[in-house]
């Protein structure tokens, strides 16, 4: 299959109140959808590339929407699969005062909680560049969490690199135990080319350590190689597989309107620069603008930012007018 980029996990539908307050005073919400994976891979295709969505939605209204939304801004589609005893998760986001939102989940027995090893079917990586995953994934259910792993698998028998963006959702591993999930993530690290925690993801990772720098030199020990900790609008530090490490300061936003799916196009970003032949620091400083301009506009993926809109921002081209 022809594509460059694939990736794997949940998108649900997002309620997103336009009123502020308790959601039971709440009348009125706004249809969006939301998923790491998904985000990321919207913002692989804005920046100009291919890629390939891997999930599984339900047999209803609201499962049709998420694969023509999807598939409209270019994501290929033909691996989601449509489960008939499942529905499509969604979620409601709550503006509870200015400033506060709280989100409540609905994807306990989703349809893409049902994704196995049987729907990653051996053509999907044939051809591909990278394969990207989250940590949200494996805590899903068993059955997702040997998906992650059959992926892993199959993609470096097809010679793909492998991605790995944390992105922890503490909520979901309550099941799991707390020290069993750090370890699962851990073991994700350790299989990555590309490892892409939060400063304060590696914290929890890495026994309280916060120098970067020795971060970096644990999860490298593990078994990582290229390695950026995002330290929100500070600066992004990386190191890669050679030793070169830096960091790169993170652009100055004038207001932020919403941070759901920074993380999400700062992985875009930087995999599109790995993609291009970049320096590992111009392939950080790519995710860097385009997680500024995500936290610019309201919703998961509005703000991902086209390639022209990115040479905008970072003063490449000298014009923003378009006639």
């Amino acid at each position: 299959m022809n594509t460059e980029v694939i990736t794997l996990g949940e998108t649900m539908v997002i309620l997103e109140a336009t009123d502020t307050g308790p959601l039971r005073y709440t009348s009125y919400f706004q249809k969006r959808h939301g998923g790491a994976e998904s985000n990321f891979a919207i913002g692989i295709q804005k920046l100009g590339h291919t890629s390939t969505w891997v999930s599984k939605v339900g047999e209803d209204e609201l499962g049709e929407y998420l694969l023509h939304a999807i598939r409209g801004e270019g994501v290929r589609t033909e691996f989601v699969t449509t489960d008939t005893n499942a529905p499509t998760g969604l979620y409601f986001k709550e503006k509870r005062r200015p400033g506060q939102n709280n989100v409540y989940y609905y994807r306990v027995g989703s349809a893409a909680s049902r994704l196995s090893p049987d729907d990653l079917g051996g053509e999907l990586f044939s051809g591909g560049n990278v394969l990207h995953l989250t940590g949200i994934t494996p805590f899903l259910s068993e059955s997702c969490d040997q998906a992650v792993d059959h992926a892993i698998e199959k993609a470096r028998e097809q010679g793909l690199l492998v991605s790995f963006d944390p992105n922890l959702r503490f909520k979901l591993m309550t099941s799991y135990g707390e020290e069993r999930a750090r370890e699962r993530i851990r073991t994700l690290a350790a299989k990555s080319d590309l490892f892409l925690p939060g400063l304060d993801e590696a914290e929890w990772l890495y026994d309280g350590l916060r120098d970067e720098q020795r971060i970096a030199a644990r999860a490298q020990r593990d078994g990582a190689k290229d390695i950026v900790i995002k330290n929100g609008s500070s600066h992004s530090f990386y190191a890669d597989r050679y030793g070169k490490e830096g960091r790169v300061a993170s652009y100055a936003v004038e207001q932020v309107v919403d941070p759901i799916g920074a993380g999400d196009g700062f992985a875009a970003g930087v995999v599109s620069g790995w993609l291009e032949g970049a320096s590992f620091e111009e392939a950080v400083r790519l995710g860097s603008a385009v997680g500024a301009l995500v936290v610019s506009s309201p919703g998961d993926i509005e703000g991902l930012p086209t390639r022209a809109e990115v040479e905008a921002f970072t003063g490449k081209t000298t014009t923003d007018v378009s006639r």
